[in-house]
């Protein structure tokens, strides 16, 4: 094993000098970008402690930062695919960077900023350093485009920086609970722990020269056969995913010395750096893991230092400049930071979350996403989660469906390439081996690999039980998630008009989705499905011709017959019409207002909170702004029997599709200040119904604010631009629109100004709400 990094070249010091302030690249910082940095985080003082941290990420790996009241420069690191021998998500480890001179002394002028516009965070103090003034400058930042983190400083006094690594995962740790969608979860045993559950901890990197690391080893893998057992489904997955997966990281520095296995010093100069190399490699074992990681961080070194550093802020440069909405106030005299720039701020910074995680292995965690950190009364110190490891389609849709409208497509390929890639492949199986015949579901709640969650499914082994699908009522007949994965994909289509995705991907999925409703229910004595039995969400557990799915099926079915013939066949063409001729009436019920949507034919049974009946309005878009009809949705708000403007409640989002601006206003205000007052950074929602960062509360948010300025029919070429704006909002937006479209305009009191459509041929499709 290579003890010594060969080939690296960890002396950047002159090339770290003025790093971003300099702005050393020659990208122009363009109007748009000045604005963006109103909405840059910036704190005057330093931290308690983990709670008081920002983040900031690459894609795939994320950073809770923070500085320590002692001066101390902390941050956990996420990964997507750090995936732990007991199937959770594990964070990958804790860095501290002690400085000397402190960095903090009791009479340091401080400030943490987290600057949109480059993806880094920039930390500046003010001081005295025996006796002579200190201006410490640090920049801390994700290479965009490579997996490693550079802490770099430039100060006017010579700086060392000690690195020590912190781990505590340091013993075999058993675990006292589980959460709901853990491998080994069995609700009939103390702490639901089916047999006891082992983290098995971390390892420091004994034998290295010039560098520390540390790394996890699953040299297990814990339950994972046995779910696949129980569901009657280990022959259709060869490779455990988590069985021998390593993930880790090694520090480098400039000028540096190593002090122990966990703590790297570097020269005291007047500049320098840190290097943080994160790799996940599965399957692997450590002394290969190590060869690799040293390899890819050689790799990455023989790059120059500038080109990188250029190369990540252009990456940040084109992110921001394809999309933004930006309101403000239409009185003058309004505060600066009203509710206009609370909402701006929210949205904003969401989308930078979401880019900071969303180009990873798997889709974004919508229970704390990559960014947990410790909570009083969890076991498992930052790798806590509420609710566990696995993935609930309603929950982790959310932060995507505003992702068509930014142009963020690249952020939404890990959520299309696990759900209609490998889940797809093994629902296919699932479906033929439970029921005999061709099509598929897709359960509500699984695992990334795409089995049902153990304790969902239940301990009875397949073999053994007359029903196949899962045990617990929760989710058990509700199947909503293929058609909505249908409709997302084309949405995806239109916004591009990728061809071979539709080809290639949509069409195969959509038809085997649409066939398995067609074989499951059978056809009355009037040749119309019976969707019985059935489930609205998990809200109404006992329905007949639930909306969810039924608005689905007429969605899905009108969508793909009116795509050009020449990308689809005459078979299908003819499968999708004969399925839509079969679809019972959209179900109704009569209100104090007059009629309105209803959840269902028949429903019965009420156990949650959900809204079912006004998925016709979203995601669907039967009834609302522009269609007929539209006071069958707006009865079914009204008189609704749950609300609420937080967590995945899409309230906010039902009003803005029914043109209801004051009303999704007011929902998007409160939900926009609704942060986890426990933490300091103003986007770190929740822990609503979820976990702390909830991004389904932020995905929520910005597909509301999107919706209030922009609505796509999806079933036309028509643009709905101001269909729900508020009248008292000024606004600056560029938003994308299917069909390579792009809208960039202003609103003033109440007024569609300097609006540019481009192409220009799709301007006669834009219809403007005044």
């Amino acid at each position: 094993m290579n003890k010594n990094l060969k080939g690296i070249n960890i002396s950047v010091i002159l090339l770290v000098s003025f790093f971003f302030a300099c702005n050393t690249n020659k990208t122009e910082i363009t109007e748009n970008q000045q604005k963006l940095q109103k909405y840059n985080i910036k704190w005057d003082s330093p931290s308690k402690d983990y709670n008081g941290s920002m983040p900031v990420g690459n894609g795939d790996i994320g950073l809770n930062v923070w500085v320590e009241e002692t001066g101390d420069i902390c941050f956990y690191i996420g990964k997507t695919d750090s995936w732990g021998d007991n199937g959770r998500l594990l964070k990958v480890g804790k860095v501290r960077v002690k400085c000397e001179p402190a960095i903090v002394t009791s009479k340091t002028i401080f400030s943490q900023e987290l600057d949109l516009r480059t993806g880094s965070i920039k930390i500046t103090t003010t001081g005295e350093a025996n006796g002579k003034q200190a201006d410490l400058n640090f920049h801390l930042w994700v290479d965009a485009n490579n997996p490693v983190i550079h802490l770099t400083y430039d100060c006017s006094v010579p700086l060392s920086m000690i690195a020590n690594i912190e781990l505590w995962r340091t013993e075999p740790y058993s675990l006292p609970s589980l959460e709901v969608s853990d491998l080994l979860e069995d609700r009939s045993k103390p702490g639901s722990l089916h047999e006891p559950v082992i983290v098995e901890p971390d390892h420091l990197i004994q034998d290295a020269k010039s560098y520390i690391g540390w790394y996890h080893y699953n040299k297990k893998s814990a339950g994972f056969d046995m779910n696949l057992k129980l569901q009657g489904l280990s022959e259709f997955i060869t490779t455990d995913p988590i069985l021998h997966r390593t993930f880790g990281a090694i520090i480098t520095g400039s000028d540096t010395r190593k002090l122990s296995n966990k703590s790297l010093e570097t020269a005291s100069e007047k500049s320098g750096s840190l290097n943080i190399y994160v790799l996940t490699k599965h399957p692997s074992q450590p002394n290969k893991w190590q060869k690799d990681i040293e390899q890819m961080a050689a790799d990455i070194e023989s790059i120059s230092f500038n080109d990188r550093k250029n190369a990540h802020i252009k990456w940040w440069s084109d992110f921001w400049d394809r999309s933004w909405i930006y309101a403000t106030s239409a009185d003058s005299k309004a505060n600066a930071r009203d509710d206009a720039f609370i909402v701006t701020r929210a949205y904003t910074l969401q989308r930078f979350i979401d880019a900071c995680v969303g180009r990873g292995n798997y889709p974004i965690k919508f229970n704390g996403s990559i960014f947990t950190v410790p909570t009083e009364g969890t076991p498992g110190d930052a790798d806590y989660r509420r609710w566990g490891p696995g993935y609930w389609w309603q929950n982790t849709r959310l932060p995507y469906l505003s992702m068509c409208a930014t142009g963020d497509y690249d952020l939404m390929q890990p959520f299309f390439n696990m759900y209609a890639g490998n889940i797809y492949q093994l629902s296919k199986k699932r479906t033929k081996m439970y029921f005999g015949f061709e099509g598929v579901y897709f359960p509500e709640c699984m695992y990334f690999w795409g089995s049902t969650f153990t304790a969902t499914y239940g301990w009875t082994p397949y073999e053994e039980r007359e029903d196949p699908l899962q045990e617990s009522r929760w989710h058990k007949w509700e199947w909503v998630s293929g058609l909505e994965l249908v409709y997302m994909m084309l949405d995806y289509y239109d916004y591009p008009l990728d061809k071979e995705f539709l080809q290639d991907r949509i069409l195969p999925l959509a038809n085997d989705v649409l066939r398995f409703f067609d074989n499951y229910y059978k056809t009355n004595n009037d040749g119309q499905l019976v969707m019985h039995p059935s489930m609205a969400c998990e809200t109404w557990w006992d329905c007949t011709n639930p909306m969810p799915e039924l608005a689905g099926l007429y969605s899905i079915t009108k969508r793909l017959t009116a795509l050009p013939e020449n990308l689809t066949s005459e078979p299908d063409r003819e499968f999708w019409s004969d399925l839509s001729a079969k679809l019972p009436e959209i179900p109704l019920r009569k209100t104090p207002s007059g009629m309105a949507l209803a959840p269902a034919e028949r429903f019965e049974n009420k156990r949650n909170v959900e809204n079912p009946e006004l998925y016709a309005v979203f995601p669907f878009r039967l009834f609302g702004v522009g269609k007929p009809n539209i006071e069958w949705g707006k009865n079914a708000l009204e008189h609704r029997w749950d609300r609420g403007h937080f967590g995945w409640r899409q309230d906010d989002i039902f009003m803005a599709y029914l043109g209801l601006a004051e009303q999704a206003k007011k929902g998007l205000v409160i939900r926009a200040k609704n942060f986890d007052k426990t933490k300091r950074f103003p986007a770190f929602w929740g822990p609503n119904y979820d976990w702390t960062p909830d991004q389904d509360h932020g995905g929520t948010l910005m597909k509301t604010f999107q919706s209030m300025l922009l609505q796509i029919d999806p079933y036309s070429k028509k643009i709905y631009l101001t269909p729900a704006w508020p009248k008292d909002w000024d606004v600056d937006f560029k938003l994308h629109a299917p069909y390579n479209t792009i809208i960039e305009g202003t609103v003033k009191n109440g007024k569609v100004e300097a609006l540019k459509v481009t192409p220009s041929s799709r301007k006669k499709d834009v219809i403007i709400y005044e």
